[in-house]
């Protein structure tokens, strides 16, 4: 069974994001979402609400395969996280140039740390590629319309949360 991880924080989890999820179900046959809770970074959603956020949107709202995808939370090395589930795989999502120089540098050290993992840049589709957790909580907090850029059940998590 090929296994991959797709780390991050998902802080909401967006339609971006779910573009990734999507393409690599078509070539692994289990991914694992895996929202860090690094101490290090200040988060809008406790790990225990990101959770619930990926599951309700990726099982309630867009009946994805359970069999196939699971949610866990992680505080380790990425790599620590691959060895625990058996993935040979680190899948990360670039949107934009922009991305590319810290992804990149991320994944040499994944290499470096462990050079049986390898890392694979997904990009999402072009409509998605703008959309990030940071302008969607920013839009929200404006009292702006988040419907292109997240599921119903997010929607509803975010406008409660304000």
């Amino acid at each position: 069974m090929k296994t991959a991880i797709y780390p991050g924080t998902f802080d909401p989890i967006t339609f971006g994001h779910i573009d990734v999820i999507k393409k690599s179900l078509k070539i692994f046959d289990r991914v694992i979402i895996a929202s860090t809770d690094n101490v290090n970074k200040n988060y809008y959603f406790s790990i225990q609400e990101r959770l619930s956020i990926i599951k309700n949107s990726l099982f309630r709202d867009l009946r994805l395969n359970k069999k196939k995808i699971l949610v866990v939370s992680f505080d380790t090395l990425t790599i620590d996280l691959c060895k625990q589930y058996k993935a040979t795989t680190i899948i990360r999502g670039l949107r934009a140039v922009s991305d590319f120089e810290y992804e990149f540098q991320l994944a040499g050290m994944n290499k470096k740390l462990d050079s049986s993992i390898e890392t694979m840049f997904l990009m999402s589709d072009i409509e998605n590629q703008i959309i990030s957790s940071k302008f969607v909580k920013e839009i929200t907090k404006l009292d702006g319309n988040i419907n292109k850029f997240v599921t119903k059940s997010t929607v509803k998590m975010l406008k409660n949360k304000f």
